[in-house]
Formats: C-alpha cells, sequence, structure tokens
C-alpha cells in the first residue's frame, strides 16, 4: 500500500486554524506535521521532508504591521531556499486566510511573473464572520481538479480585500481560481455574498503553476456535513473535494 503524503503545517505565535487544516488535510488522505516556526528555524524539521506545504489561519505575531507581513517576512528570511527549491520540484502549497495574506506578502502569490497583489481592508471596515458561496473558474490548478460544484465556507476576517495593480492582467493569466458567488452566479461585488469588496469577487488564487493556491475563506471548517449551520434545509456539499485534489497533487 502505497505511504500516505505529509504536509508540513507550520505554526506561527497567533496561528489558531491549525487543528482544523489538520483535520482536512488527514480527511482527504494525507499525514500532517504540525511544526512551530522555531523549530523549522533551528533544523528540527526541513520543508524537502514533506509532499506538500500548507499555511493555515489564525492572527500571526498579532497580525504585527499587517495582516500576515511578519510571517511572510519570516518565509522570506529563513526559509527562502527551501520554499523556491520546493516551488521548482513542483510542491503543491496551500495557504487559507492569514496564510494565504503570507503567501501573497512573501510573493509567492501571484509569483513573480504576475501583477503585484494585495489582501487589503474589508471594504465596508468591518470584521466579516459569515458563511460564503465559492465558484471554482476555468482555472487548471490541480488544486481545483476534483472541485465540481460551488463551495460553501465561513469567512473571517477583516483584512481580506483582494486587489491587484493590474486585475486584467491577473484575469488573462487564469490565476483566479474561486470567486464570491450567490446560487452558482458570480457576486459582482454585491454585499454580503462577495463579503469584503475583492476586485472581481476573488476569493482564491494560483501561481502560473497552479501548485500554489490560497484564498481567505475557510474551506477546512466544512468537510463534514455536520459543520454546515444549514444542515437538513440545504443540499450543499462539503468542501472535502479542494483538500482531495490537493493531495492528489503531490502525487504527480
Amino acid at each position: 500500500m502505497a505511504s500516505k503524503p505529509t504536509v508540513l503545517l507550520p505554526i506561527a505565535a497567533g496561528t489558531n486554524r491549525n487543528q482544523d487544516l489538520a483535520d482536512a488535510f488527514v480527511a482527504a488522505g494525507a499525514d500532517v506535521n504540525q511544526i512551530p516556526l522555531q523549530a523549522l528555524r533551528d533544523g528540527d524539521a526541513k520543508l524537502s521532508d514533506h509532499q506538500m506545504l500548507a499555511i493555515p489561519g489564525g492572527f500571526s505575531y498579532g497580525d504585527a504591521l499587517g495582516a500576515g507581513r511578519l510571517l511572510a517576512l519570516d518565509l522570506r528570511t529563513w526559509f527562502e531556499d527551501q520554499l523556491l527549491a520546493a516551488a521548482e520540484s513542483g510542491m503543491p502549497m496551500f495557504g487559507v486566510c492569514n496564510g494565504f495574506q503570507a503567501l501573497v506578502a512573501s510573493g509567492l502569490l501571484p509569483g513573480e511573473t504576475a501583477p503585484a497583489a494585495s489582501l487589503a481592508h474589508n471594504s465596508n471596515g468591518n470584521f466579516e464572520c459569515r458563511w460564503v458561496e465559492l465558484s471554482p473558474t476555468d482555472s487548471q490548478s490541480p488544486w481545483l481538479a476534483e472541485v465540481d460544484e460551488p463551495l460553501w465556507c465561513p469567512v473571517a476576517h477583516g483584512e481580506g480585500r483582494f486587489v491587484a495593480s493590474d486585475i486584467e492582467t491577473v484575469e488573462e493569466l487564469d490565476l483566479v481560481a474561486l470567486r464570491y458567488s450567490s446560487n452558482g452566479v458570480q457576486a459582482v461585488g454585491e454585499y454580503p455574498a462577495n463579503p469584503n469588496g475583492s476586485v472581481n469577487d476573488v476569493a482564491g488564487i494560483t501561481d502560473s503553476t497552479g501548485l500554489v493556491f490560497g484564498l481567505m475563506p475557510h474551506p477546512e471548517n466544512h468537510i463534514w456535513a455536520r459543520q454546515n449551520p444549514l444542515r437538513g434545509r440545504s443540499n450543499r456539499g462539503t468542501c472535502l473535494s479542494l483538500f482531495e485534489s490537493g493531495v492528489k497533487a503531490t502525487k504527480g
């Protein structure tokens, strides 16, 4: 029997959604190593010992200097060589909420050849905690290989508004993976379907390879039907297919 791929899940001070994310990847068929950043700095584990990197949500370092920026600085300062080597090897990478912010702030998303992007304060100035619908695009990202219907999961952020210096080029490069929608129809900027005012209703993006993927909503919080607040009153499926796609991507 083939061994399970192993996911490296780094933990920083302020990370608080790591167990949820670990549970999601375990349910999708992976093993997960949750390792504090200090242990990674000390060399107790290496990214190359794993088949995937997954950065969880939370408020890393209390969001000092802005969402995900200090975690991004940590990634660039301590692990840049490992990250570049992993990216060149085709390792799938995943970042959710604060982890997505860190991937964007570090430059891993949308990538060096793409226009600059950022996650700004929600357009209404409020912290948004609500369930949203996400529709997959025509992206060929391996992360969407098993996703054939809209996803339903919660958001919980104050700085989740996706902005880009050149959104037209981001679209032309097919870097948008998920959009906020309502009943399968793009939200076209309408609140609350688009909870933060993201340009073009962007909820998640990839790099040019499709292997580095990040999103603001929390699909790890709708893996089991019992997590759906509308269970019994809704036929919306779970988000497990997203994680199953990522795990399969580690196998080539």
